[in-house]
């Protein structure tokens, strides 16, 4: 069961948004983590609902992640601290299992490599510590790691196009490698969509291959509201998600 809870966990880790004429930079719809930091003292919180279903080796898993919240802290103008928290509902549909809790603790930062003024190219590292800390039901019970490097290119006023590839390692078996690349495209200067294929490579083990699309919605220049679905190509996995991000620190301004 935990192998399982490991391969959904992965699938629907939260995400981020690359319109690249708003204001509010986030980690959120997309799979792909964006090369921003946010400005330094400000905290940023990016929360949502996600609806999620799983298929694999007969076994279906149905997930509810209520809430899925990251908070985001600038530390500096190139670096900030990220902590995930999330509530976990699942339900494995052949047996009519359910499990629920607080999910593990996931600590990590984000630091901004390469950001220049007449570039269109930026690159951050990211890097988070999953704890065992959830309830016991859910937690993985070991203590893992995600890591991506994140590369984004600016290619007009209104498009912008976003890739990861990282490594992630949870402590069961071995560890996998990730990709994802976004593109972007902003409607006006408030909404904005995105199309992303993403997936992951087990070492010496399967090949999980995605594609998502989502929107984007400016509400204040602090406040983004996103509703993103997505889909496996070569396995059975769906999922339904909304949500906000708000960055306290620019309200004040």
């Amino acid at each position: 069961m935990k192998e399982h809870k490991t391969f959904v966990i992965g699938i629907f880790c939260l995400i981020h948004s690359f319109a690249t004429a708003q204001k509010i930079v986030t980690d959120r719809p997309d799979q792909t983590e964006s090369s921003s930091t946010i400005p330094k003292k400000s905290l940023q919180i990016e929360s949502g609902i996600l609806l999620g279903y799983a298929e694999e080796d007969g076994i279906s898993l149905r997930e509810i992640a209520v809430p899925s919240t990251l908070f985001r802290y600038g530390i500096t103008k190139n670096v900030e601290v990220r902590l995930v928290s999330q509530y976990l509902n699942l339900r494995e549909e052949n047996t009519e299992m359910e499990i629920s809790g607080i999910a593990d603790l996931e600590i990590g930062a984000k630091i901004q490599l390469f950001k220049k003024e007449n570039s269109r190219t930026e690159i951050a590292f990211l890097s988070h510590l999953l704890v065992p800390t959830g309830t016991e039901e859910v937690s993985l019970g070991n203590v893992g790691t995600i890591n991506k490097l994140s590369v984004s290119h600016e290619l007009s006023d209104t498009m912008g196009l976003g890739y990861n590839i990282g490594y992630n390692y949870f402590g069961l078996k071995n560890g996998f490698l990730t990709y994802s690349l976004a593109l972007a495209i902003e409607i006006n200067d408030k909404a904005g969509v995105y199309i992303e294929p993403y997936g992951e490579i087990g070492l010496f083990d399967k090949y999980f291959s995605n594609i998502d699309a989502g929107m984007t919605y400016l509400l204040k220049d602090n406040f983004q509201l996103d509703f993103s679905f997505g889909t496996g190509l070569n396995y059975t996995m769906n999922y339904l998600s909304a949500g906000f991000s708000w960055n306290i620190a620019a309200d004040k301004n």
